[in-house]
């Protein structure tokens, strides 16, 4: 059974930085591509950012290019998403998911496994 469990979310002020991480339960989590999405209040989940099995590929959404990192430790089984220039669009719930391949994908209906979720409040 795949468990996803988020951490680090909070209230921060714009232009300040936050890190998510995502604690996986995943006996081969190399083989396992995984992806940050968020939603915001009334609209659609989204994709933010995602990361290839072993790390070597990444890619980000047009709004998280240059100011967030996605990265992973397969040794600790968690992804993480460092955010920093935070704005106040980027309040939403930030959800980790993976998938049982190493290709990364920016496509919702791609992932298997989701986590609860955890919060990001930016103030302006």
């Amino acid at each position: 059974q795949v468990q996803l469990v988020e951490s680090g979310g909070g209230l921060v002020q714009a232009g300040g930085s936050l890190r998510l991480s995502c604690a996986a339960s995943i006996r081969t989590f190399r083989n396992y591509a995984m992806g940050w999405f968020r939603q915001a209040p009334g609209k659609e989940r989204e994709f933010v950012a995602t990361i290839s099995g072993y790390g070597g590929v990444t890619f980000y959404a047009e709004s998280a290019k240059g100011r967030f990192t996605i990265s992973r430790d397969n040794a600790k089984n968690t992804v993480n998403l460092q955010m920093n220039s935070v704005k106040p669009e980027d309040t939403a719930v930030y959800y980790c998911a993976a998938r049982p391949t190493v290709v990364a994908s920016t496509t919702q209906a791609q992932y298997d496994y989701w986590g609860q979720g955890t919060q990001v409040t930016v103030s302006s």
